[in-house]
């Protein structure tokens, strides 16, 4: 079986339990306007779109570092198979 293109992050992606900091960021006038008048939390809304932008950003760093590994197992088995091919009963 190839392998895709596609890797999920194994590991932690960070310490849910770790303090919170203060941090100071820019945002458009208007944007923060609007968000302020639909009571969007801007804390959390910031956090859950780290979260989403952090796992995107390993995902990547990860292919990118295997892609090599990748290429060449999908090589092999191409070449020469699946190592369980002959195990296989579909």
């Amino acid at each position: 079986m190839r392998m895709k293109y596609e890797a999920r992050e194994r590991s932690v992606l960070y310490d849910v339990e770790a303090a919170k900091r203060p941090a100071n960021v820019t945002v458009n006038a208007d944007l923060l306007r609007r968000a302020r008048e639909l009571d969007i939390n801007l804390s959390q809304t910031l956090e859950e779109a780290l979260v989403h932008a952090v796992a995107e950003r390993a995902r990547q760093r990860w292919l990118s570092e295997n892609r090599d590994a990748i290429d060449a197992y999908n090589r092999q088995v191409d070449e020469r198979g699946c190592f369980a091919d002959s195990l296989r009963r579909f």
